[in-house]
C-alpha cells in the first residue's frame, strides 16, 4: 500500500511538471514572443517638417530655416557616468560659448529617467553656419547625436504680424490638447499659424527598428514617412503690406483692405512686432517692454480691438431709418443742440447744419438728424437692424479668438447690468457712441454690405494645399432695403466728392471712391462745457479715434479700404491721405483696372 502511494505521488508530480512545461512551451509562446519583440524591436516617431506659408504671389512669408539639434545620451547622471556628462557639456560650451551650461543641465534633467532610453534634446536648434566649424568633431563623439532640425523663420519680420502669427514652444496645455506636439515641440500661437496649426504641422511618420541588448540599432524593419509639404497660401500681398506699414509709421490702429467677396488683400494691426522674437522664446526685458506699451502691440486690433464706431455707423442707421417709416425727404433743423430730459445732446458742428435731410446728414455727418431719427424709430428696430448687418457678432474670419463687440439694446443691458434702458442711450447709439463697440474688421464687412448689398465672410487663406478657399457671401437685405440702398451709396459718394463732404478735402485718389468718416470719442464731454477743446489740443490718449471706411471704384465696387487710427482725431484728416494712397497702390499693382 505504501509503495502504491509513493508511486502515485511520483506520477502526480511528473504530470504537474509536464503540464507546466507544456504551458510554458506552447500556451505562453505568444505572450513571451511579444515580450521578446518588445525587447528587440523599437518604434520611433518621425517628426514632420512644418508647412510653409506664402502670400498670394507665392512669396514665402513663413519658412523653415535649416539647422540642427544636439542630443545627449540618457542616464549620464548616474555616479558612474557623471564624468562623461561633465565632459560632454564642457566640450559643447568650449566650442560654442553662446550655449549656457546651466540651461543645458536643466533641459537634460527634465527628461532623464530610468525609463527613458532615447537621446535627450539639450540644444533644440543651432544654425547651420554656427555648427559647421565643429560638426565633424561633435559627430565623432559617441554620447552625442546631431540631428537635422528646422526652425520657423519669418523673412519679413514684423510685416503682417497679426495675420501670419508665430510659432513657439508648446506648453503642457498645448501638449494635452495635441499629443503630436510632444514630438514636434512647437505650435502655432497666434494668427494663421494658430488657426491652421493642425494642417501646417502635418502628420507624424513612424520607423520600426530592431535593436540589441545595448539598445543599438541592428536593422530597419519598416518606414512610414511623415506627411509634410502642407503649404498654405494666404490672400495677402506682402508688397502691399509693406507699403501700408510705411504709411502707418508712428501710428497705432488698424487697416483692412478686402475685396467685396471677403478675401483679405492686406490687413494689419499697429504697432506690429517682429515674429522671429518669439520662436525661441522672448527675453524678460523684451516681454516687459512690449506688454507694458500703451499702444498694445500684442493685441490684434483687427479682431480683438473694440472701439466705438462713431459716425461710420450713420450709413447703416440711415438705411434702418428709411425702411422704418422715415422718408428720404424727412428733415430736421439742426441748431447744434437737442435738449432731452436733463441733458443736452450736441452736434459736432458748433453753429449747426440748419435744414438737414438724410443725404446731407450722412455727407456732413449731422448728429442732430440721427438723434431725432432714433427717437422716432426706437432702439428695438435699430439694434435688430444693426445685428442683422453683421455687427455685435463674429465675422467668421479664419483667425483665432475673434471678439463679437456690442450692439446696445434693452435686452443686452438687462442681461449684462440688470438695469433699465433710457432714451438717452438710444440717442447715443444712433451716432455710434455709448456702449456701442465694433472691431475694425466688422466695420470693413459692414462697409461691404453698404457697397454691394451683400455681407461677405472675410478670410485670410487663399489656397489650402490644392484646395481654393471658398468665399461665403450672405444676401441679408430685404427688398425694401435693396430698393433704398442706392440713396445711402449716393450719400457715401458725396462724403468723399461733394463740397462740404467730411472727407472731400482729404481724398486725393486716382480712383473715385465712396465712404464715411467717423470720430469716436474716448472721453466724455461735460454738460456745462459749451466750447469743445480741439482734438490737437488734447492730451494724446484723450483724443478721439479716427475712422475712415470706404469702397471703390464707386460705380463698380471691388475693394473695401477701412482705416482706424487710435487717437487720430477727425477721420478724414487723419486717414484720408492714407486711404487715398492705398487705392493708388491698388491701381499701380493692377488690382483695380481704371
Amino acid at each position: 500500500m505504501k509503495i502504491k502511494f509513493i508511486l502515485g505521488l511520483f506520477i502526480a508530480i511528473w504530470l504537474a511538471l509536464i503540464v507546466r512545461v507544456f504551458f510554458l512551451a506552447v500556451e505562453s509562446n505568444i505572450y513571451y514572443t511579444q515580450l521578446s519583440q518588445n525587447n528587440t524591436i523599437r518604434t520611433e516617431s518621425i517628426a514632420p517638417v512644418r508647412g510653409e506659408i506664402v502670400d498670394r504671389n507665392n512669396k514665402p512669408i513663413a519658412i523653415n530655416k535649416l539647422g540642427f539639434k544636439i542630443q545627449l545620451k540618457p542616464h549620464l547622471l548616474l555616479s558612474k557616468n557623471i564624468h562623461i556628462f561633465e565632459e560632454e557639456l564642457d566640450t559643447l560650451t568650449r566650442l560654442m560659448p553662446s550655449l549656457d551650461k546651466d540651461t543645458l543641465i536643466k533641459d537634460y534633467k527634465k527628461k532623464d529617467s530610468y525609463y527613458n532610453h532615447n537621446y535627450i534634446d539639450i540644444v533644440p536648434f543651432i544654425s547651420y553656419e554656427d555648427i559647421m566649424p565643429f560638426y565633424s568633431i561633435l559627430n565623432l563623439r559617441e554620447n552625442l547625436k546631431i540631428i537635422p532640425a528646422p526652425k520657423r523663420y519669418y523673412p519679413y519680420g514684423d510685416i503682417a504680424a497679426h495675420i501670419i502669427g508665430y510659432v513657439s514652444r508648446a506648453n503642457k496645455k498645448d501638449i494635452q490638447n495635441n499629443r503630436v506636439l510632444e514630438l514636434i515641440g512647437y505650435t502655432g500661437k497666434t494668427g494663421a499659424e494658430n488657426y491652421y496649426n493642425d494642417y501646417l504641422q502635418g502628420e507624424v511618420g513612424q520607423r520600426e527598428i530592431k535593436v540589441n541588448a545595448n539598445n543599438q540599432e541592428i536593422e530597419e524593419l519598416s518606414y512610414q514617412p511623415a506627411t509634410e509639404d502642407t503649404k498654405l497660401m494666404l490672400g495677402i500681398d506682402i508688397e502691399l503690406q509693406q507699403y501700408i506699414s510705411s504709411l502707418f509709421t508712428g501710428k497705432a490702429g488698424a487697416i483692412v483692405v478686402m475685396d467685396i467677396n471677403g478675401s483679405i488683400l492686406a490687413a494689419s494691426s499697429y504697432p506690429e512686432y517682429d515674429l522671429n522674437t518669439f520662436v525661441s522664446g522672448v527675453t524678460h526685458e523684451m516681454w516687459k517692454k512690449l506688454s507694458s506699451s500703451l499702444d498694445k502691440p500684442f493685441t490684434n486690433k483687427l479682431i480683438n480691438g473694440l472701439y466705438p464706431p462713431g459716425s461710420t455707423i450713420k450709413t447703416g442707421m440711415g438705411l434702418i431709418y428709411l425702411t422704418n417709416d422715415i422718408s428720404p425727404s424727412w428733415n430736421v433743423d439742426c441748431v447744434s443742440s437737442m435738449p432731452l430730459g436733463n441733458r443736452i445732446f450736441r452736434c459736432w458742428k458748433k453753429d449747426g447744419h440748419g435744414n438737414t435731410e438724410l443725404k446731407k446728414a450722412i455727407r456732413e455727418s449731422c448728429d442732430d438728424y440721427f438723434y431725432k431719427g432714433s427717437i422716432k424709430v426706437g432702439i428695438k428696430k435699430m439694434s435688430e437692424g444693426l445685428l442683422r448687418y453683421g455687427l455685435g457678432q463674429k465675422t467668421g474670419i479664419d483667425l483665432p479668438n475673434e471678439f463679437i463687440g456690442t450692439v446696445p439694446s434693452r435686452e443686452w443691458k438687462r442681461s449684462k447690468y440688470n438695469r433699465p434702458w433710457y432714451i438717452g442711450e438710444t440717442v447715443n447709439t444712433s451716432i455710434g457712441q455709448g456702449d456701442f463697440l465694433v472691431t475694425p474688421l466688422q466695420m470693413a464687412t459692414f462697409t461691404a454690405l453698404m457697397a454691394t448689398g451683400k455681407l461677405p465672410t472675410p478670410h485670410v487663406a487663399k489656397i489650402i494645399g490644392n484646395h481654393p478657399y471658398e468665399s461665403k457671401i450672405q444676401d441679408i437685405l430685404n427688398d425694401d432695403e435693396k430698393k433704398k440702398l442706392p440713396l445711402i451709396q449716393e450719400a457715401m459718394f458725396e462724403v468723399c466728392n461733394y463740397p462740404k463732404g467730411t472727407a472731400t478735402n482729404y481724398v486725393h485718389s486716382k480712383i473715385t471712391i465712396a465712404g464715411k468718416t467717423g470720430t469716436a470719442q474716448v472721453v466724455s464731454i461735460l454738460q456745462d462745457i459749451k466750447d469743445r477743446e480741439l482734438e490737437h489740443e488734447m492730451e494724446y490718449y484723450s483724443r478721439s479715434h479716427a475712422w475712415f471706411t470706404t469702397y471703390g471704384p464707386y460705380k463698380n465696387p471691388q475693394y473695401i479700404v477701412s482705416a482706424m487710427i487710435e487717437h487720430g482725431g477727425h477721420g478724414g484728416a487723419a486717414a484720408g491721405g492714407i486711404v487715398s494712397k492705398i487705392y493708388d497702390k491698388l491701381l499701380e499693382l493692377e488690382y483695380i483696372q481704371k
